[in-house]
């Protein structure tokens, strides 16, 4: 850039000031521009300055027709608690109607909503006491065409009244549930004295189980020494039972010779008796012989029959030892196993009784440590059934305290969004001031397109401070709080110059089409940007053009400097600010070189049309 250009760009920014006072209505249109802008800002921010401080004025219509009820002879109407409540209540306006004019209301637009209260409500809450609780509800009628805004301010006016029934619903349950607690206590007490008694009871049988288990112990000892004692004699009866075999076998071979020398004697007795007949035989001696003789055979007969019958009763007394001796043997053998079994039941009687000893004092002590439980929740609940209930409903019906710890507070809602309409309003300041005094094309004139450029760029410039100046000034007056005025005005305007020369530079580059762009960025940025709505609850398209916004990073600057600044987010807007004020002169300049005559062109066609 040689001393030419630099003389023909001070050239035309002399011309440009020259002429800002040529006459008395430029000045005036200069002076409206300068402060045009500084109304857009300063007026929003005062209508927003505290509104949600204002809603005392919104009407809420509240139709009350509880018929209450009673609880344990006291009589309950939540309804009337209710209206109470919120008679004290300045937040909304309460109007307390009929139902029929609530509904008539609501559907005409004179309230923005209403809440009508039920006949059975009491009756309901108190229904949580019984076996069958019924559910409270409450109608909420809004009018959501009358006012979009009205429509979520009652909304938060249904929730203060959904709050304070809650609130009554808790406490209500909660006293229920506080007179409960007497008779548990009470009960506990009882059933920790009843406990301690079977405890005592048990721990007496637990002795008796004892002193059996003791007598078991002897039994089992007694057991031990039959069975040894059996297993003695079954080793004897065995041992005898071989001898018994063998005398069974004798008199079995001496029943034999009995039976056969017995009937010898049996024939030798018939044959001596038909021999001798005594009564042939003359008295004497003789005779007296054959008599004898005689009667030597009738007793030799029944010797024999005798001897007979001896042989037959020794045969079937040696087969019945043999049996007995069998039968012996066997009841040695089962009487050995007896023995064992004995030891085995002897063993686990003395088992099972210490078993049982153990479970009875194991069931004692459970008893007394239950018992003692008992009594120690018993005499907790005794200290909280204690309470004054008046205190105590107090304390149910709010039972936490929500302590706020505000960080970068602000006094009113006007400051908390002046970030956004203090740039907002440079924008569209810096937008009319280029559309007022619309940049120059250098086709026709003696200068370059760059000369053209540079040597306008000033004056824009100055408007631009000019108006961040006056924007200043008014929100200082209005009130608006600033933790760092120093930094807070040089960021306001900083802002305010990149955005003229963002302005400027689109429009001197491309004319008309410029003038779009800058439309266009300004309908996106109002939702992009997160200046009054949080950019997390926007579409996903805002999210994603939200860092290519420019107004996105003045809004972080102007609020980190107005409300409290963390460098850590105030540096980084600032120098992406800076790249964009840089940037764009940079690029406008080649994009003004190459589509300044093809621009000029465009404009004459729009002029030459009439409507432009």
């Amino acid at each position: 850039m040689g001393r030419k250009d630099i003389g023909n760009i001070l050239e035309i920014t002399k011309n440009d000031f020259k002429a800002a006072f040529s006459n008395p209505i430029v000045t005036i249109v200069l002076i409206a521009i300068i402060i045009l802008p500084s109304l857009y800002a300063l007026l929003n921010i005062y209508a927003c300055w505290d509104p949600y401080g204002n809603t005392g004025e919104v009407e809420f219509a509240i139709a009350n027709l509880d018929n209450g009820t009673s609880f344990e002879d006291t009589k309950i109407n939540v309804g009337n608690e209710l209206v109470k409540d919120l008679k004290n209540n300045t937040k909304f306006k309460w109007t307390f109607v009929t139902e029929d004019e609530l509904r008539d209301g609501v559907h005409k637009g004179d309230y923005y909503a209403g809440i009508v209260i039920p006949k059975n409500l009491s009756e309901n809450i108190v229904s949580i006491a019984t076996d069958n609780p019924e559910q409270a509800k409450l109608e909420y009628i809004v009018n959501v065409k009358a006012n979009p805004v009205a429509a979520k301010l009652t909304n938060t006016a249904a929730n203060t009244v959904y709050t304070n029934l809650n609130a009554r619903i808790v406490e209500f349950i909660n006293l229920a549930a506080y007179g409960k607690l007497g008779e548990l206590q009470e009960g506990l007490a009882s059933g920790a004295g009843q406990l301690s008694d079977g405890g005592s009871q048990l721990q007496s049988g637990a002795d008796q189980v004892s002193s059996g288990a003791d007598q078991v112990n002897d039994g089992a000892s007694q057991v031990k020494d039959g069975s040894n004692k059996i297993k003695q004699g079954s080793d004897t009866i065995k041992e005898k039972s071989t001898e018994i075999e063998k005398g069974k076998n004798t008199v079995e071979d001496g029943s034999k010779l009995l039976q056969d020398k017995s009937s010898e004697l049996q024939q030798g007795a018939e044959e001596l008796e038909s021999t001798v007949d005594p009564s042939l035989i003359p008295d004497g001696p003789i005779k007296e012989y054959a008599e004898g003789t005689s009667k030597v055979a009738d007793g030799s007969g029944q010797i024999a029959e005798g001897s007979s019958k001896l042989a037959e009763g020794s045969v079937k007394l040696a087969e019945g030892s043999s049996k007995i001796t069998n039968g012996s043997v066997l009841l040695a053998e089962k009487s050995g196993e007896l023995a064992d079994g004995s030891n085995k039941v002897a063993e686990g009687s003395v088992t099972l009784a210490a078993g049982a000893e153990m479970l009875s004092n194991a069931a004692a002590q459970a008893l007394f440590s239950a018992s003692a439980a008992l009594f120690s929740s018993a005499d907790a609940l005794s200290s909280i059934t204690g309470i004054n209930e008046t205190l105590l409903g107090d304390y149910f019906f709010s039972p936490v305290k929500l302590e706020t710890n505000e960080i970068f507070s602000v006094p009113d809602y006007g400051s908390n969004v002046s970030p956004f309409y203090i740039a907002l309003s440079m924008w569209v300041g810096a937008l009319i001031t280029c559309v007022m005094m619309e940049p120059k094309s250098s086709v026709g004139t003696k200068y370059s397109p760059f000369e053209m450029y540079s040597g306008k760029l000033l004056i824009y410039v100055t408007m631009s401070i000019l108006q961040a100046c006056v924007t200043l000034i008014g929100a200082h007056i209005l009130g608006v709080y600033v933790d760092n005025y120093p930094l807070f005005y040089l960021s306001a305007i900083l802002v305010s110059v990149v955005f003229m020369i963002l302005m400027y530079s689109m429009i001197s580059a491309i004319g008309t089409v410029g003038k779009g762009v800058a439309v266009l960025l300004l309908v996106l940025q109002i939702s992009a940007t997160g200046g009054i709505y949080p950019i997390e609850i926007m579409a996903k398209f805002f999210h994603y053009i939200h860092p290519y916004m420019p107004m996105t990073y003045a809004i972080n600057l102007l609020r980190e400097a107005q409300l409290g600044v963390v460098w850590s987010n105030y540096i980084p807007s600032l120098i992406i600010l800076l790249v964009i004020g840089v940037a764009t002169v940079i690029v406008s300049v080649l994009v003004k070189e190459k589509a300044d005559k093809p621009s000029k062109y465009f404009e004459d066609r729009l002029e030459d049309s009439g409507l432009f």
